[in-house]
C-alpha cells in the first residue's frame, strides 16, 4: 500500500485499511500471522505485570508527558517489536 493510499484512509477514517496494513506488514504479508505477532506482544507485556512487579511509572508517566506523538508513536513500535522478540517466537529474519 502507498503512503497516499494509507493518508486518504485516514482522512476518510478508514481504520480497518490501517489495522489491516499493520497486520500485513507485521505478518510478512500474511494478514492471520500479524494479528498473531500484535497478540504476543500484548500476552508478554502482560505475562510480565501479572507479579505485579514494581515499575518506574514516574519514568512512564514523564516520557508520555514530555515527549511528541512521532517519537511516542516509534516507542510504541519499538516497544512491539522488542515483546515479540521476547515471546521467543519472532518469524522476521531481520531487524524491523
Amino acid at each position: 500500500m502507498s503512503l497516499s493510499h494509507l493518508r486518504a484512509a485516514v482522512t476518510a477514517g478508514d481504520d480497518e485499511t490501517l489495522i489491516r496494513y499493520v497486520r500485513l506488514h507485521v505478518g510478512d504479508g500474511d494478514e492471520a500471522a500479524g494479528r498473531r505477532e500484535i497478540d504476543k506482544a500484548w500476552i508478554e507485556a502482560l505475562t510480565v505485570l501479572l507479579d505485579m512487579p514494581v515499575v518506574d511509572r514516574a519514568f512512564v508517566l514523564d516520557t508520555l508527558g514530555t515527549r511528541d506523538r512521532a517519537t511516542l508513536a516509534h516507542l510504541f513500535f519499538s516497544l512491539h517489536f522488542h515483546l515479540v522478540q521476547e515471546s521467543g517466537e519472532w518469524i522476521h529474519d531481520g531487524d524491523l
